[in-house]
């Protein structure tokens, strides 16, 4: 099994915590999608990542993904057992990954990391100060009551829980952290996400992933410890997202 993805996207960290916990053996391209080859763009028509290559199973989208591995190995499991939580768990999960991933992802890590780096185009402070004074507040202020105060969104840890540890970790390596005072809930959930065993395991790739330009990141990562497949989906130019067109 390959996944085209690295440990530093939430979405892609989010499958492969999925696998780790399920303990699946697999492969990873650790590529960035802007700089996709046209091979990406055959298995990945939105040019995003993860993509799943199971075989001659090809899937895109993390949501889609994780339920396709916790439904092929159902033990332990990823999502609640009863229906109704199961819906909570899956309307928790989408607005993370829209609206934390349209705020901490596109408007703050992207603008605060990756294009500079990438594209050598500098963040706006105005746009930057909007989202993280004013509409990442406003995001924090919807999730707060309806963070856990203890333990996980259900009796264990779920796709849901994982979703918000992706991105508010992708917040904290852009400099924005959740603030405990304001949001304990909250604070104090992601905490217990970041410290389960299978989410901490994906840490220590963060160095090696936004430490190395893009054809020193295999090798990076396979001193760290991943599993990295020889061929690779990523080339040398960078690309502009056509979801950003």
């Amino acid at each position: 099994m390959l996944i085209i993805g690295n440990h530093v996207s939430p979405y892609a960290r989010k499958v492969l915590i999925a696998l780790d916990i399920k303990g699946v053996d697999y492969e990873v391209d650790p590529i960035v999608p802007f700089y996709g080859t046209d091979a990406f763009t055959k298995v990945s028509p939105l040019r995003r990542i993860p993509v799943l290559i199971d075989g001659d199973l090809i899937l895109n989208d993390s949501t889609v993904i994780a339920e396709y591995i916790d439904e092929r190995w159902p033990e332990p499991p990823l999502m609640p057992r009863a229906p109704e939580d199961r819906a909570r768990a899956r309307w928790m999960e989408e607005f993370a990954d829209t609206r934390l991933g349209d705020l901490v992802i596109w408007k703050l890590f992207f603008a605060k990391l990756v294009a500079p780096r990438v594209f050598h185009r500098e963040p706006d402070p105005a746009a930057l100060a909007q989202v993280t004074d004013v509409a990442l507040p406003a995001a924090l202020d919807w999730i707060e009551p309806r963070a856990p105060e203890a333990g996980f969104l259900f009796d264990h840890l779920c796709t849901a829980d994982i979703a918000y540890g992706c991105f508010f970790r992708n917040a904290a390596l852009a400099g924005w952290t959740i603030d405990p005072a304001r949001w304990s809930r909250s604070a104090g959930w992601v905490a217990r996400v970041w410290a389960h065993p299978a989410f901490a395991a994906t840490m220590p790739y963060e160095a090696a992933i936004l430490g190395a330009r893009s054809h020193e990141r295999p090798a990076a990562l396979r001193a760290a410890g991943a599993k990295v497949s020889e061929h690779s989906y990523g080339g040398n130019a960078p690309q502009p997202s056509i979801m950003l067109g």
